[in-house]
């Protein structure tokens, strides 16, 4: 078959069993990411039909799916919200870096990873996924919930984080001197400073350089302008994930509307392709042998995660159902720790396949955390409530539950 036959009947299919799989998921109430990621399994390196002739632009696709979807992300907040949400949020920052980044540090160490090994497994379980996070929470219909701008808080101070993190890892794995990793460690900085800065002080000016009446053009124009700051932030050192992001909140008013209208098609397009990709890279093979300390590492973190978020939700005065909710949806792992495994392994090459099941589990469970850690706790309570009134009626008096610290409307 030619080349570009096979390309098209191949892409045509993946694209087509999206469609499939994204109804289907919709119908039983669940977010389509884990069969996604299922799926590109099934057909990946070492499943049941490897996809060949569409691999090269499914990888394309897949980083173009990451752009977009923290571009949207970006689009909802505003500099300023940014901003204030850094001031407020830092220390829950603190605590997921203590909380999630502990548990990878010391794994590795078990492991006999040595320190390059410990800080690259650190990461890998610090980092939740700001890809998946944004997807869960359009399929959810959660962006207008109080207990979002949290979790985008937390998320943010993590992507933030990268810009310091993935240069010291890189000099680190690199053997380089401290001089060496100080100046790519500067240079990341700046990059994140200067598009702060040129967002908070010039936003007005980037939106009205921007915006067009004509839909094509405010497409052509957001859509390139993306691209290319994500291409230079990653040349940079900086991930291009937080490039784009940074471009989102650059944009304001009636050009950030109009982009969201535009953009939110190909947004669901690209990111299904990145969740198809990420499993395709995977080989299947490689799961069986390290599946057991990657679940252990993964029920570890899962529990960390939930009371990342409980806490940053609590400090922001938000209620007891929105605080389960926000440590349900930072669960998830995906882009950034398989980023970190790829740089680590060359120098730590068991962290692939133990990173790569850990991510996997993660990314499937993730979406489910998101979607059922509040009513689970919900109903655990009605039962532990029960259990207090049949308590009574055997005249042993239940320790009564803990009274609520906001009212019902902050939930």
């Amino acid at each position: 078959m030619h080349d570009t036959t096979a390309l098209l009947v191949e892409l045509g299919s993946v694209i087509l069993g999206l469609g499939i799989i994204g109804r289907f998921a919709g119908r039983i109430g669940l977010s389509p990411i884990p069969l996604y990621l299922l799926a590109g399994l099934a057909f990946g390196e070492g499943g049941l039909l490897p996809l060949g002739a569409s691999e090269e632009f499914t990888a394309v696709g897949a980083e173009i799916g990451v752009i977009l979807l923290l571009l949207l992300l970006g689009l909802e907040y505003s500099a300023s919200e940014l901003v204030t949400s850094l001031k407020t949020q830092y220390p829950s920052g603190a605590v997921d870096f203590v909380l999630n980044a502990t548990p990878g540090a010391v794994a590795a160490l078990l492991l006999g990873w040595g320190p390059v090994g410990a800080v690259a497994l650190a990461g890998v379980t610090w980092i939740s996924s700001s890809g998946v996070i944004a997807k869960v929470l359009a399929d959810l219909g959660r962006l207008g919930n109080r207990e979002t701008p949290v979790i985008l808080g937390v998320l943010v101070i993590e992507d933030l984080s990268m810009a310091v993190y993935l240069p010291l890892l890189t000099a680190m794995l690199a053997g380089v001197g401290f001089a060496g990793g100080s100046i790519a460690l500067l240079i990341a900085l700046g990059t994140v400073g200067l598009v702060l800065y040129l967002a908070l002080r010039h936003g007005r000016l980037i939106s009205r350089a921007v915006s067009s009446d004509n839909p094509e053009m405010l497409l052509l124009v957001v859509l390139g302008l993306t691209v290319l700051v994500a291409g230079v932030a990653q040349q940079l050192q900086v991930s291009a994930a937080v490039g784009a992001f940074l471009v989102g909140i650059a944009l304001s008013g009636e050009v950030a509307e109009g982009a969201r209208k535009l953009l939110t098609p190909l947004r669901d397009l690209f990111a299904a392709v990145f969740f198809v990709f990420f499993g395709l890279s995977t080989n299947p093979a490689e799961i069986p042998p390290v599946l057991l300390p990657a679940a252990l590492l993964a029920v570890v973190t899962v529990f960390t995660k939930i009371g990342t978020g409980w806490y940053a939700a609590r400090r922001a005065g938000i209620g007891p159902r929105g605080r389960w909710r926000a440590g349900g949806t930072l669960v998830a792992r995906g882009e950034f720790s398989i980023v970190i495994a790829g740089l680590a392994v060359a120098t730590e090459p068991r962290i692939g396949p133990i990173a790569t099941a850990y991510v996997l589990i993660l990314v499937i469970v993730g979406p489910l955390t998101a979607r059922w850690t509040q009513p689970v706790v919900e109903r655990v309570r009605k039962w532990r409530g029960k259990d207090g009134a049949s308590a009574a009626s055997t005249g042993t008096a239940p320790v009564p539950p803990a009274r609520e610290e906001v009212s019902a409307s902050s939930e």
